[in-house]
């Protein structure tokens, strides 16, 4: 298994519960709704996790039907899901921390009939980082400085 590119971003506790990031020459911010005890001053780590795969489902649809001379006029894509809010806030550990399922669901605005883009977003979401890490949970190494 080769690894060819590194993705890295650095995120800095700012004022509350805002969060200043950085990815290359970029700057976003998170935060939490007021009652959470935020100013709702930018999405949640929630939000920006959806936001995450729905946009790589539309980028790779675009690589995709590029790939396959598809004319593809247009794409969009909703994310939804579910959890448990009492493990995050410590309430309890009878439950998973993360998601309990997620629906992603995608208008594709191209001439295919809808057996077509069915089998065009299985191959678009089998090329997704986004949805394989998800799906295949990714180790994670949690270092200390």
């Amino acid at each position: 298994m080769a690894v060819n590119k590194t993705v890295d971003v650095s995120a800095k506790l700012l004022d509350k519960y805002k969060i200043e990031m950085k990815a290359r020459s970029h700057t976003a911010y998170i935060d939490q709704p007021p009652a959470m005890g935020g100013e709702d001053a930018a999405p949640t780590p929630l939000e920006y996790l959806f936001f995450a795969l729905a946009g790589c489902i539309c980028t790779i649809g675009k690589i995709v039907a590029a790939q396959e001379r598809i004319e593809l006029r247009g794409i969009e894509c909703s994310v939804e899901g579910g959890l448990n809010t009492a493990v995050l806030m410590g309430k309890t550990e009878e439950d998973r921390a993360g998601f309990q399922n997620l629906k992603v669901v995608t208008k594709i605005d191209a001439d295919m009939t809808k057996e077509e883009k069915e089998a065009f977003l299985k191959k678009v979401d089998a090329r997704c980082p986004i949805s394989d890490n998800i799906f295949n949970g990714t180790p994670i190494e949690f270092v200390v400085e």
